[in-house]
């Protein structure tokens, strides 16, 4: 087993379907050409601008200026430091990315963007990925950020228009490094994009989580405002933001827990960016930060947010019990049931999961399901009547495993419509409210198939168009180049019979400049050293 076939095999099934095969065989001669281009002007421009772990980092997780990246070997590199990383493709969805990234893996799009694009490129790819995120990895301070804040992601609860937002962001990004779409596709795209986040109704938890991310771990700089240094994975894998972040036209602004508050957009250059005093200045933001999430105050606050996203979220009652699915309704007491909860039924929709410490027990329940909040015990068969305080009194047949018929209930003496078959548990507090199913995996076992994530024939069809764009003769031209590289053969006389034959491909511009640098280093080498005075 590779180290790669070994990290992707620790993963809990829901994960394991997002890996792919890096099939690093398939990057062509070009794609190397376009690592190594960009990866040796970063490097050279980063020099004294880049946080100084930076060029260190890249050696410990198995970073080269000369070829894309393989993962065994940066697996090989990451175990030292209690990392691994996986190949996917594109774009997935923030709570697998975030739930990666809290079990300490590194998912990294195994695509490599066009060399019309190797300033910037709004598709996740290799580069971004490996280059951007991985140096700063063999930093322990800025690794347990990047997993608490990951954590933090997969917990902050989005909202149904959340999702429409990352499928427009996902067509979008692989529309413009589909070297076949035509402008009229492009044009949609960008129009989805914007009716989509036209649709938002209000600012998630998930979006001000992933505004979090944004300023920091992809777009963030530390030190002082006056010479701050780059660290954030956007501007390290991007020549054209690396420039960029460093002039006068952006700001530059202390961060704070009010950059959550501050929007993004993926498709241009940042026009401001957050300056972090150091990591630990990245802590002190983030735990402000999640002392505002339902996961960490429960109670009423995370029932409200719960049913407002209208997605599927769990709640963690008393006795480590969970139950996850959809809030429909909240009815409130008569005084707190505990500090800061005042609810006194819950109702949620179908399907249900119940689960205790994270680990779903039996079958999900396909109809609705109450939480009755006080003190109390449901018999586990036959009639009852509970008198839960708060006003609360409940009444119906217990026929087993928490279902119930022929239930009623009333809340200081007014009767309190609901239905009259469903599942019933009592709870005496809610600790906790948070995304997704308390046992991801659970739910994904029954329901992955309506939930999984399309990876998409849009991104199948832009690889196939980037892999055919490449005519064989001038593949065959960047092989030959890469082989007279790698091997130090490069003759003045050969370097200038190839640059002749790639004169009927005018619009490469990569390649010449390969041609270029070869040239200019065997007519150096030529000369000989200079003289000495």
């Amino acid at each position: 087993m590779t180290p790669t076939e070994f990290a992707i095999a620790a993963l809990p099934p829901h994960l394991q379907r997002y890996a792919v095969p890096q099939d690093y065989a398939a990057y062509t001669p070009r794609d190397q050409a376009v690592w190594r281009h960009i990866l040796r002007r970063l490097t050279r421009y980063l020099e004294g601008r880049a946080h100084p772990l930076y060029r260190a980092g890249l050696a410990a997780t198995g970073i080269e200026v000369e070829r894309i990246p393989d993962l065994n070997d940066m697996n090989r590199r990451l175990r030292r430091i209690g990392w691994s990383a996986i190949g996917v493709r594109g774009f997935i969805p923030p709570a697998v990315f975030t739930e990666l990234q809290s079990r300490r893996v590194l998912a990294i799009a195994a695509d490599i963007r066009s060399h019309e694009h190797v300033e910037y490129t709004p598709a996740p790819d290799i580069v971004h990925e490996s280059a951007g995120h991985a140096p700063f990895l063999a930093d322990p301070t800025y690794a347990r950020y990047l997993q608490a804040v990951g954590e933090a992601g997969f917990r902050a609860i989005p909202s149904a228009e959340d999702q429409a937002v990352f499928e427009a962001i996902r067509n979008l990004s692989v529309v413009k490094e589909d070297p076949a779409a035509g402008e009229e596709e492009r044009a949609f795209a960008s129009e989805r994009l914007d009716a989509a986040i036209r649709s938002v109704r209000y600012l998630s938890e998930s979006i001000r989580a992933s505004r979090l991310f944004w300023w920091t771990a992809e777009y963030g700089l530390v030190g002082s405002s006056d010479e701050p240094r780059l660290y954030g994975a956007g501007l390290l894998s991007s020549l054209g933001e690396a420039a960029h972040c460093l002039t006068q036209r952006v700001t530059k602004v202390p961060l704070s827990p009010a950059c959550v508050e501050v929007a993004f957009d993926i498709t241009r250059m940042q026009p401001q960016l957050f300056v972090a005093r150091d990591f630990d200045h990245l802590f002190e933001v983030l735990d402000e930060f999640v002392s505002t999430l339902s996961w960490r105050r429960g109670g009423d606050h995370g029932l409200a947010e719960a049913e407002r996203a209208g997605t599927v979220n769990h709640l963690v009652l008393s006795g480590a019990r969970e139950i996850s699915g959809r809030v429909m309704e909240r009815v409130r007491g008569e005084g707190e049931r505990a500090p800061g909860l005042c609810t006194a039924l819950c109702r949620l929709a179908g399907p249900i999961q119940l689960s205790r410490a994270g680990h779903a027990e039996g079958r999900p329940w396909p109809g609705e399901a109450l939480v009755a909040f006080g003190e109390g015990e449901l018999p586990q068969r036959g009639s009852f009547a509970l008198g839960l305080g708060g006003g609360l009194r409940l009444s119906g047949f217990a026929v087993g495993g928490g279902e119930v018929v022929d239930l009623m209930a009333e809340v200081g003496g007014r009767r309190v419509p609901i239905p009259s078959w469903a599942l019933l548990l009592v709870s005496r507090d809610l600790s906790r409210v948070a995304a997704g199913a308390a046992d991801a995996g659970g739910w994904d076992s029954y329901f992955g198939e309506l939930t999984s994530f399309a990876g998409g024939d849009g991104e199948a069809r832009a690889r196939a168009h980037k892999a055919t764009a490449l005519p064989p003769r001038l593949e065959a031209l960047y092989a030959e180049v890469r082989r007279l590289r790698e091997g130090g053969t490069a003759t003045r006389e050969r370097l200038l019979a190839i640059r002749d034959l790639s004169s009927s491909y005018a619009d490469d511009w990569l390649l010449r400049q390969e041609l270029d640098e070869l040239v200019e280093a065997s007519e150096q080498a030529a000369a000989g050293p200079p003289a000495a005075d």
